[in-house]
């Protein structure tokens, strides 16, 4: 009897981790993976299209950082742009995608970035910056508050 018993709490406990997703990785965990790949990359220098340690771009930097914590992204930050639910600055948490447009096209979004702060107002984010590389800045430096477009919680 005891060894049924076992059995049945045994399917129970796996039928429940393959419903909550093979990985077994609660958001808060995701988030935190994605936080630390992205930030692992902090000095890696800047390098349009580039998709490695030796030069990254923003959207790489994203791609590379959830597809740690196994999401799959598009590889461009107008695609990433497109997914998940859409987050208002207020509502920022840790691992969120925040957008923005810096080029010559105002709506155009073309930067991204992941939450990797977020206390009260100060919101701060890892992102490839064309002078800086694999930074962490401030969602409210004059910069970026000028240029934020949305962000997206895709965990």
């Amino acid at each position: 009897m005891r060894t049924h018993f076992k059995y049945q709490l045994f399917v129970g406990v796996l039928i429940v981790f393959l419903l909550s997703g093979c990985s077994g990785m609660s958001r808060v965990k995701r988030a935190d993976v994605a936080v630390q790949t992205a930030k692992s990359y902090i000095g890696t220098p800047y390098k349009y299209g580039g998709t490695t340690r030796a030069g990254i771009d923003c959207s790489a930097l994203v791609y590379h950082s959830y597809k740690a914590a196994k999401i799959n992204l598009p590889r461009t930050s107008k695609e990433q742009s497109k997914e998940g639910e859409k987050i208002s600055k207020s509502n920022l948490k840790v691992g969120d995608i925040v957008f923005f447009a810096t080029g010559k096209k105002k709506r155009e979004i073309n930067h991204a970035g992941i939450v990797s702060s977020a206390k009260g107002g100060d919101i701060r984010f890892i992102h490839a910056s064309t002078s800086l590389g694999v930074t962490e800045s401030s969602l409210s430096s004059e910069y970026y508050k000028k240029r934020f477009r949305k962000a997206k919680r895709v965990l």
